[in-house]
């Protein structure tokens, strides 16, 4: 007898009065329940690893990203002043420590040369054609010194070309000049200006095509029309600490360790004073802050790495990081320090307790900020040594994805691995659906013929029936 598998469902069990489809499903069930059971636990484990792994590393990398936050731009900045603040805009350098005092006495800017061309009815009067030639130097009225290790500018003007033209071709020339026609009183003028600096001057030559003449308007040289020459580029001189310097822009980036310039203004004869305010209380805080941080990034390893149940106990990215932590305090983060300076955290009062944690030790700090306080301020920069690399370096290296002894390279292995166990369920699950499929057929055959010896039975106890009752 053959039973499609549509009447299976409604059929099976009919005959035999078992719960066939039940019973098919509890045993696909057992015979798949110890790897199921497996695979799942093993699953749990590792979404707890890559979630604690995780949060570990990320706990760690918000607090360096503070922390470098802070040194560049909180109170530990190492902020200059200047006391007349007209006289230039002061700072301090990216990963430079600013200290000590200066004078500075500005005596000249730097400035730019700003030249005009002669007056036209408007931007679009074409002005002929050939070759402009712009040549760099010391320029004024009187006078061209060429520059001659700047190669001068040659730009070819084509019949039709209009002002506007020749001021875009300048522009396109990529030679520190910018050009633009402004609209005056008088007219249309071409306006040309050069970087900062004396030997950033120019003078103009034109060759003139023939055919189409009128470009040679736009030249200029020293005696030529002096109302063009608008103003006479400059180099900036300036002193500091009573010591003449020159310089082609206002924006000097390193005037002196720690300190960068942008002159504003002129003080010939009255220096101001630039100074670095003390910041021996934000260093104060700033170690606690350190020392609260790190021991939350503790705790939470502690737990995970705990070897009676921790879930990253054997896990070799966050051993290193522990290992790493605890010798904290005594790594030498600043080992171009001159002697007798501070060089480890240790010395700044990070102190290691027995079970791992930090503590911090203010008396310690203080003695170090009285015996060396430029030392101790050294420390917190954002340069390649120093306390802020030394955590962030830690946090980099935590977060290499790239390094299978890093917490980033244990999150890697341990997703892989779920990737892995997850597609294994996918197919235990596939062959238990097999397995309740090709049993349900084979109790549905068997069930039919039970039913069949069922019917058989029946019907020979109605003939036994019956032949008894006629001998009755």
């Amino acid at each position: 007898m053959n039973v499609s598998p549509s009447s299976i469902a409604t059929t099976l069990g009919i005959g035999s009065g078992i719960d066939m489809a039940g019973l098919a499903v509890q045993l696909a069930e057992a015979q798949f329940a110890g790897r199921n059971e497996r695979l799942t636990a093993r699953s749990e484990t590792l979404e707890r690893q890559i979630s604690l792994a995780g949060s570990i590393r990320s706990s760690f990398s918000l607090f360096a990203s503070a922390l470098g936050d802070r040194l560049r731009t909180g109170d530990l900045a190492p902020v200059p002043t200047i006391s007349n603040a007209s006289v230039a805009s002061v700072s301090t350098p990216l990963g430079a420590l600013g200290k000590g005092t200066y004078s500075l006495e500005v005596n000249s800017l730097a400035s730019n040369q700003t030249l005009t061309g002669p007056v036209y009815a408007s931007a679009s009067d074409t002005v002929g054609a050939g070759t402009l030639t712009i040549r760099f130097g010391a320029t004024s009225n009187a006078a061209f010194t060429e520059n001659t290790e700047r190669p001068p500018l040659a730009l070819d003007i084509v019949p039709g070309s209009t002002l506007a033209d020749v001021a875009n071709a300048i522009n396109s020339g990529n030679a520190g000049l910018t050009a633009y026609v402004a609209q005056t009183a008088a007219g249309a003028q071409l306006v040309m200006k050069g970087a900062e600096g004396l030997e950033n001057g120019f003078v103009i030559e034109a060759t003139e095509d023939g055919a189409n003449p009128g470009l040679s308007a736009l030249a200029w040289q020293p005696g030529g029309d002096p109302a063009r020459l608008v103003k006479a580029s400059a180099d900036a001189e300036y002193l500091l600490d009573g010591l003449l310097r020159r310089t082609s822009s206002n924006t000097i980036p390193n005037a002196a360790p720690g300190l960068s310039l942008s002159l504003t203004g002129t003080n010939a004869g009255a220096p101001a004073t630039i100074g670095f305010a003390n910041s021996n209380g934000a260093i104060s805080g700033v170690m606690q802050d350190i020392t609260g941080a790190l021991n939350e990034i503790i705790s939470e390893l502690r737990t995970a790495t705990n070897p009676l149940g921790g879930d990253l106990s054997r896990d070799p990215g966050a051993r290193a990081l522990s290992r790493n932590l605890s010798a904290l305090g005594s790594t030498v983060i600043l080992p171009n320090a001159p002697e007798g300076s501070p060089r480890t955290l240790a010395e700044l009062g990070l102190a290691i307790e027995r079970d791992g944690s930090f503590r911090f030790d203010s008396a310690k700090l203080t003695q170090a900020l009285e015996r060396d306080p430029a030392g101790v301020a050294a420390m917190f920069t954002t340069g390649i040594n120093g306390v802020y690399s030394t955590i962030d370096r830690l946090a980099r290296s935590s977060s290499s994805s790239s390094d299978p002894g890093s917490l980033a390279g244990s999150i890697v292995r341990y997703q892989s691995q779920s990737q892995q166990i997850s597609s294994d369920l996918t197919k235990l699950a596939e062959q238990q659906e097999t397995l309740r499929a090709s049993m349900v057929a084979r109790f549905a055959q068997a069930d039919s013929r039970v039913a069949a010896s069922k019917s058989t039975l029946s019907f020979l106890q109605s003939q036994i029936d019956a032949w008894n009752a006629q001998s009755n």
